[in-house]
C-alpha cells in the first residue's frame, strides 16, 4: 500500500462515569452519550462503549473527537486495543447475541 495507510483494525473502548445530581450535569451526560452514539460507538454495558477503526491514524482522529465532546466534569477514560485482543474478550455472564456490536471481519462494510 504506497502512500496509504496501513489497515490494522483497532477498538477504541470508551469508559466514563460522569455526575448526574444537577439537571445541567444530565443533559452533559445524554449530550456524551448521544455524540458517542452519532461518531458510531455501540454499548457494551452501561458507560462502556466500543468502536470499530480501520487503523491508529483513525483511532486517533477518532480520540480527537472525544476530547473536543467530552462533558466538562467526571473521568472519561480511552482505551486502544487491536482486534485481534478485543476478540479475546471472554464472557463470563451473558452472550455476544445480547449487544449489536460488529464483532467478526464478514459483518463489517467499510464505506
Amino acid at each position: 500500500m504506497s502512500g496509504e495507510q496501513r489497515v490494522r483494525y483497532m477498538r477504541l473502548m470508551v469508559f466514563f462515569d460522569l455526575p448526574n445530581g444537577t439537571a445541567k450535569q444530565r443533559k452533559d451526560y445524554r449530550l456524551f452519550r448521544k455524540f458517542l452514539t452519532k461518531d458510531g460507538y455501540l454499548m457494551l454495558q452501561e458507560s462502556v462503549y466500543a468502536k470499530l477503526v480501520i487503523n491508529d491514524g483513525a483511532a486517533g482522529a477518532a480520540v480527537a473527537r472525544l476530547r473536543k465532546n467530552r462533558p466538562p466534569a467526571g473521568l472519561v477514560q480511552v482505551l486502544r486495543v487491536t482486534e485481534s485482543q478485543f476478540a479475546t474478550m471472554e464472557y463470563i455472564t451473558g452472550d455476544r447475541e445480547s449487544y449489536d456490536e460488529v464483532d467478526t471481519m464478514e459483518e463489517l462494510l467499510v464505506l
